[in-house]
Parts: structure tokens; C-alpha cells; sequence
């Protein structure tokens, strides 16, 4: 998972309205729901990205803000205006396409002043924000270039810069980054914040890279099946999902059913055939319901020895959160190994993340090895949905 400073969103005044709000929006195409009954205030200046799989509503949304579909029922509301009715040109939002769009004919400085003479600006207003935007997206030495005479990186900046060149209330970007190759993508994820951040307009993201949505989003919504299923801050998200999907969808995750034995306000007993987990808060259920524990691999510790006492969280934890097997896999990855343990009386499989911490590590786990493997009771999330 990579790990970066998260955007920051501009203080939004007090009792004021959200910039962007979606009050129960429903698309539906003959029998299917695509977006089903969405809800979602979205503040100026911020960056939400929609997060999902394929086929789960979120470039429906999208085009419904741009005005490209129209909703079955609903209301979308910018700077507490209702826009439904509006025609895509008639909005002031522009929409960034995953294909970037560009005009191979024109060059890099045309492709940018292309909507600006469609709004029939004065030649020096053009003039003025063309220079602004290449100066921006530090394209200026490249401005006679033709779209194919520029890397991939350097095309998505040219596409972000028309985007921004109209100065639009609300930017939408559709898989912004799908185009690029891994390494490329990374580091632009960092430059397109930077960009959006100065320029400090409000931004809607689609994307189903999860750690593109991490890297750059203020707040996520992850989707599934037509609806938001989870809003939150990329931590939020990742650390205390609120479902089985949301979970699993983000990150790596661990997951064993089991029943609640003890549920007290500072502590929760949970038996699973694997082992009995001790969780270290109380959860609004009942003994004998039935749950999932939640962990995530880089949260367990692997090792050959039995755990000593005093290396688990508290006394009250040991005989909990500790579960035997062997290891059935592993992929070294350079700065981390993940190993596939098959626990004892099943068939469950963990996935366990080492950090390799020093060039030569000494642990020399591998294939066929008897393990312990443990987690402390602060960093285990149960599931009731």
C-alpha cells in the first residue's frame, strides 16, 4: 500500500450547505438499477473519489453530474442550484476522460485553447490562460508538440490543463490515471493532487484502483451494486470498514466467522474454529450472534516460537488471537513477504505481511514451516453485517 500525505480540504464555514450534493439519486435502465437511491454532500475544494468494481454505478453517477445521463429520479445540487435539467455545456463542470480525448491534429497549446474559443474569450484572455495552465502543468517547452510527439504523463497533464482552462466549479476525472503504466502512475498521482490543490477546485474522482482512490482522494465512497456502501476518510476506510465488502475490497483482509461468547463495553470474546479472538471494544450485538472477525495481514506477526507473554497487548489476551499452522506459500515482494499459512482444523488460509526491515533478514521462513501466527485484540474489527 503506498502511503502519502492526505490531501487537505479547505475549512467549509459554518451551517454553510455542501457544494455538491446528491439527494437520492436513482438511475435505472429497463429492470437494472444502476445507481440505486445514492445520497452524498461533497465540500468545495474537495477531492472525493467513488471507488468499485466494474459495473457498480460509479461512471453512471459520474455521467449524470457531467449531464451526460439524465436521472431516473433525484436531485443534484451545485452551490445549491439543481442542475438536473441542465445540458452538459449549459453546466459549469468539465469532465476529464480516461482517453484524455485530445485532438491529434492540434497542438498541445490549440488542445488547450480549444474551449476557450469555443466561448468566444478575447484572444488575450486566451493568451493569458493557456500561458497560466502549461505554466501549471509545467508543459510550457512543449506547447507547439502534437499529442503523439508527448509521453503518456505528459498527455494527461495537456487533458487536465484544458479541463481547467474554463475554470469550472466542479472537475470531474474518469479513471484518470488507467492509461499510464504502474510506475508512471504513481508518480503522477502526487503531481494531479498537487495541480488540483492550487488551483483549489472541487473534484469527483471515478476509480477502481484502491490505492489510487487512497493516494489521492480527502474521502472515498465505496460502491457496489448500484449504492454507497461506505463513506470516509482513506484511514476510515481502510482501518474500520464497516461490511464484509468494504473490507475485502480494500486492502488484504483476513476473515474468520465465528460467535460472539462475550460482549462487554471494553471487550468482545468471539470463538471461530481456528481460534478464540479476544477483541479489545464491545460491539452492539448479542452472545451467540454470529460475526466475522476482521484482520488485516500486515497486522498479524509470524514467527516459529510460541509468543512470550509479555509480547502480546495486555495478560488478559494470551490464549486469544494466537492460532498454529503451516506455510503453504509465500512471495517476496522486496520491501515485504507475504506468506500463505494453512491454520490448523481447516481449511483457512492467512495471508501474513512481513516489512523486510533489513537487507538480510533473518527470520529464513519458508515452504513447510510450523508457524505461530498472532495479533493483538486493538487491531481486529468485527463485522456484524
Amino acid at each position: 500500500m503506498v502511503t502519502a500525505a492526505a490531501p487537505t480540504v479547505p475549512p467549509t464555514k459554518q451551517g454553510a450547505a455542501p457544494f455538491l450534493q446528491i439527494k437520492r439519486v436513482v438511475k435505472q435502465f429497463d429492470e437494472v438499477f444502476a445507481v440505486d437511491d445514492v445520497s452524498l454532500d461533497i465540500s468545495q475544494g474537495e477531492i472525493f473519489a467513488l471507488l468499485g468494481s466494474s459495473g457498480c454505478g460509479k461512471s453512471t453517477l459520474l455521467r449524470m453530474l457531467a449531464g451526460f445521463e439524465v436521472p431516473t429520479s433525484g436531485q443534484i445540487l451545485l452551490a445549491g442550484k439543481d442542475i438536473v435539467g441542465l445540458a452538459p455545456y449549459q453546466r459549469p463542470i468539465n469532465m476529464m476522460f480516461q482517453s484524455y480525448a485530445l485532438f491529434p491534429h492540434l497542438s498541445v497549446w490549440d488542445n488547450i485553447a480549444f474551449g476557450l474559443r469555443r466561448d468566444q474569450l478575447s484572444k488575450g484572455e486566451i493568451e493569458a490562460r493557456v500561458g497560466q495552465m502549461l505554466d501549471l502543468v509545467q508543459l510550457k517547452a512543449y506547447a507547439k508538440r502534437k499529442p503523439h510527439q508527448l509521453s503518456g504523463g505528459q498527455q494527461q497533464r495537456v487533458a487536465l490543463a484544458r479541463s481547467l482552462a474554463k475554470r469550472p466549479q466542479l472537475l470531474l476525472l474518469d479513471e484518470p490515471l488507467g492509461a499510464l503504466d504502474a510506475k508512471l502512475r504513481e508518480r503522477t498521482q502526487l503531481e494531479l493532487v498537487d495541480i488540483i490543490e492550487q488551483v483549489g477546485v472541487t473534484c469527483v474522482m471515478v476509480t477502481h484502483d484502491q490505492e489510487e482512490a487512497m493516494v489521492m482522494a480527502t474521502r472515498i465512497g465505496v460502491m457496489s451494486e448500484g449504492k454507497i456502501l461506505q463513506i470516509g476518510k482513506p484511514s476510515d476506510i481502510y482501518e474500520t470498514p464497516n461490511c464484509r465488502f468494504v473490507a475485502d475490497f480494500i486492502g488484504s483482509v483476513n476473515l474468520f466467522k465465528g460467535t460472539v461468547e462475550v460482549d462487554e463495553p471494553d471487550h468482545v470474546v468471539i470463538a471461530s474454529s481456528e481460534c478464540r479472538h479476544y477483541v479489545s471494544h464491545g460491539i452492539t450485538g448479542t452472545s451467540g450472534m454470529t460475526v466475522h472477525v476482521a484482520v488485516r495481514p500486515e497486522k498479524m506477526t509470524i514467527q516459529t516460537s510460541q509468543p512470550a507473554d509479555e509480547e502480546r497487548e495486555s495478560l488478559e489476551q494470551v490464549g486469544y488471537n494466537l492460532a498454529q499452522g503451516v506455510i503453504k506459500g509465500l512471495a517476496y515482494l522486496g520491501s515485504l513477504t507475504t506468506y500463505h499459512v494453512q491454520l490448523d482444523g481447516g481449511n483457512t488460509v492467512v495471508k501474513v505481511t512481513h516489512t523486510n526491515a533489513a537487507r538480510h533478514d533473518a527470520s529464513h521462513l519458508t515452504w513447510g514451516d510450523r508457524v505461530y501466527v498472532w495479533w493483538c485484540g486493538s487491531d481486529v474489527v468485527v463485522l456484524t453485517g
